[in-house]
């Protein structure tokens, strides 16, 4: 694990990114894509007993690398079908990583940089970051609860962590935003405030549902769907989730919105999901629905 102290360092952005989601949202709260369907009830129990046969994954599934992660782990993984073409990537975290977590109020996120497995290589992304907001993050009111942001990264780790404040063009390439085709639909920067402000280092620019209904107040946050740009690239998918949901053990899916046109070939999602695993003890987060697009 290692702790990018300087993401969330800047007074200016952390500022840009409360304001910006707040105002111009609307506030539609059926919208597929933001974690507004209604999950499946689920009864927790306090532990799950695993036998060793159980733990065998399903055919097809194979694992990336694993992390500490509180008292416990958490693992990649994507799963082929009978062709060998992916249908799910994604992560699993074990009952014990939701406990103990590191508490920093004050500081940035936790996270963990993540390898897929190489059988995932025909996806589109590249790695993933598990990131821990133990006092959740901007903007207050909607994002301020304990939670995990898992980024989708379609771009590699030092192109991600090169986007630094320091960088002399880095409000130059956080400006420079995708053309429209390439980015998912009704998906905007945040409103109201200068892009390069609102752009997060080793992370970019965040897009939000001009359709989710992002109003503090009236938002509930449980799961949510974010999407990422920089320097002309759409550059992440992001699910985020809170501590409370994955502690419950309820079951959301939702539609995963798409653009009009891809900037590289390879399979993407088309649906998310967080779920509980009984047979293996996991909480998981997965992108589904994996469908081949072509560079257009």
């Amino acid at each position: 694990m290692r702790s990018r102290t300087w993401r969330l360092t800047s007074a200016a952005a952390a500022t840009g990114l409360a304001l910006a989601f707040v105002t111009g949202c609307g506030t539609d709260t059926d919208d597929e894509g933001l974690g507004d369907a209604t999950p499946d009830a689920a009864t927790p129990e306090a532990t799950t007993e695993v036998t060793e046969e159980e733990m065998e994954p399903p055919e097809g599934m194979f694992f990336g690398s694993e992390v500490e992660v509180g008292e416990g782990s958490a693992r990649t993984f994507v799963l082929l079908d009978d062709d060998g073409a992916p249908t799910e990537v994604g992560i699993r975290l074990s009952e014990g990583a939701l406990e103990a977590l590191p508490d920093a109020p004050d500081g940035p996120p936790e996270f963990w940089e993540m390898e897929l497995p190489d059988e995932a290589e025909d996806t589109v992304f590249q790695f993933v970051s598990l990131d821990w907001a133990s006092h959740g993050h901007e903007p207050p009111g909607l994002f301020d609860v304990p939670h995990f942001d898992i980024h989708f990264y379609m771009i590699d780790v030092d192109e991600v962590m090169a986007i630094d404040p320091e960088d002399p063009d880095f409000a130059e390439k956080a400006e420079n935003v995708p053309e429209p085709q390439y980015m998912p639909q009704d998906f905007i920067t945040l409103p109201d405030a200068p892009i390069a402000e609102t752009a997060v280092p080793a992370m970019g620019v965040h897009w939000i549902d001009s359709e989710g209904g992002l109003v503090p107040g009236e938002y509930e946050f449980e799961v949510v769907f974010i999407n990422g740009s920089w320097d002309g690239e759409y550059t992440f998918m992001e699910p985020m989730v809170t501590l409370e949901f994955l502690q419950s053990r309820e079951s959301f899916e939702a539609e995963i919105k798409q653009p009009e046109a891809y900037q590289r070939t390879g399979y993407y999602p088309t649906m998310y999901s967080v779920t509980f695993d009984e047979a293996t003890g996991e909480h998981v987060i997965t992108l589904g629905g994996l469908e081949m697009r072509e560079e257009s």
